[in-house]
């Protein structure tokens, strides 16, 4: 997964938690990054048409782009679950997210074969507390 499926991947998760496009602030909080990081992202997202940015109202995704940040935050998924619960790493999310940039579609798929993953996959997903809802490993809790 490449920083474009992060920061598609964040605003459709923006979406889900602000009910409405993604705040430019609600993406640096989850990317943990600068706001004019997120602005220079989202700029060149909307110039490939992945997503349509309304200035002072947030960045929404285009139907590509909410394909490609569904795909990801999938492969995120299946990476948790594997870190969770095939190999019982405590700190799952934090690992997760070091290898999710790094673990290409095929390692993703390869993976999944080896976990049990729920059909609703990635919908389970709580953007709120950013994990999935249905881990074997205590779930959303800290």
């Amino acid at each position: 997964m490449n920083t474009a499926d992060q920061y598609l991947k964040a605003i459709y998760l923006a979406q889900r938690i602000e009910d409405g496009p993604a705040s430019t602030g609600t993406l640096a909080d989850l990317l943990e990054v600068s706001p004019a990081s997120v602005n220079e992202m989202v700029g060149k997202l909307e110039d490939r048409a992945l997503v349509d940015h309304e200035k002072y109202k947030g960045a929404s995704l285009t139907d590509e782009g909410l394909e490609r940040a569904h795909n990801a935050l999938q492969t995120y998924c299946i990476i948790e679950r594997f870190l969770a619960n095939v190999l019982e790493v405590e700190e799952f999310r934090d690992e997760a997210r070091t290898l999710e940039s790094v673990i290409d579609e095929t390692v993703a798929d390869r993976l999944d074969t080896i976990i049990d993953r729920p059909d609703q996959c990635p919908d389970c997903f709580d953007p709120e507390a950013d994990c999935c809802e249905l881990l074997e490993a205590g779930g959303c809790a800290d």
